[in-house]
């Protein structure tokens, strides 16, 4: 049986990663925890909104209610990266050569490792951001589609209209597929080739949670009271296939996955606290960690692969020890 090392905080975890293999939880207060012999806190935001783990540069980026944008490292190290002045910083990513970008309001803004700064203006506010794993370009999920910036270079952006309030976003790790989180129940998706609609609806409830595979050949999602596994091997993606459905519960909801990093095996988080591990090849299941306090917010394999992090809407976070 798995063994868990249980941390009790204060609110709402927005994020739970390892940083140099140390555990750490960002709170929405803007506290930084982490488990570094001993339970360490760091401050950074006054009030943080989002977190993203950028895994190139082994930190995490954090945005909030006070305008700014922090990069923390292990160890506790906290730099500001960025400022927005009075208004709140919603959403931030990482992308390629220590690019971040970041949204308030109706703005996207991208800052270049030299510290440029480049300013994306849109019609309605900007809910989620990503970077294309090939190349310069980002994705900004808006309300009835999605825009694909080039901000290294001029030229008009790409739009991807499809109707509806667009609330997150992704791109397959090989750049071909784009795929938004939206607030009525779906997921939508563009084959970038060619503009092709991909719908991924039937969803009981929102889609908080996605995890690409390691190879890119499924996306996993919460909003179910299963782990809903879409295929994307094919040219067209999920067109005219079912998705897998794993770690099937009657009771309660998924409210967080995590693909594993080198193996089609997915960590499941449920809305009673609940983690369990599911293989895609056979469903096989196995429990990581029994219900907790909170719905499950965030999860993240370790770099060799035997712990898990996780954190919940309640505080109640930890490290799961896959090999106990």
């Amino acid at each position: 049986m798995p063994t868990v090392a249980p941390l009790d905080l204060e609110g709402h975890c927005v994020a739970a990663v390892f940083l140099n293999d140390v555990p750490h939880f960002a709170v929405a207060d803007g506290a930084i925890h982490r488990l570094d012999n001993g339970h360490k806190t760091v401050q950074a935001n006054d009030g943080l909104l989002a977190a993203f783990h950028d895994a190139a540069n082994d930190r995490l980026i954090s945005g909030g209610e006070d305008g700014k944008v922090f990069a923390v490292r292990a160890g506790g190290e906290v730099s500001e990266l960025a400022s927005a002045g009075k208004k709140w910083v919603t959403s931030v990513t990482t992308g390629p050569q220590g690019t971040i970008a970041y949204a308030s309001g109706k703005t996207a803004f991208v800052r270049f490792a030299d510290g440029k700064i480049k300013e994306f203006k849109h019609p309605r506010s900007v809910e989620g951001l990503a970077f294309s794993p090939k190349g310069m370009r980002f994705g900004v999920a808006r309300y009835n589609g999605a825009t694909l910036h080039f901000p290294a270079a001029e030229g008009k952006p790409v739009e991807l209209e499809w109707a509806g309030a667009h609330t997150g976003i992704t791109f397959s790790p090989d750049g071909a597929f784009l795929v938004t989180t939206m607030q009525e129940n779906a997921l939508h998706g563009w084959k970038l080739a060619d503009g092709k609609h991909m719908r991924m609806s039937g969803y009981p409830g929102k889609v908080k949670s996605l995890s690409w595979s390691v190879k890119g050949k499924w996306l996993a999602s919460s909003g179910a009271p299963a782990a809903i596994v879409w295929p994307f091997s094919a040219k067209d993606g999920p067109m005219g296939k079912a998705p897998l459905e794993l770690g099937t519960r009657g009771n309660t909801m998924v409210t967080c996955v995590a693909c594993h990093p080198s193996q089609d095996v997915v960590a499941v988080g449920y809305e009673d606290g609940m983690v369990i591990a599911a293989r895609f090849a056979d469903a096989k299941e196995v429990l990581l960690r029994r219900p907790g306090k909170g719905a499950i917010t965030s999860m993240m394999w370790d770099k060799e692969e035997r712990r898990v992090v996780f954190g919940s809407a309640a505080g109640d976070c930890g490290v799961i020890d896959i090999t106990a």
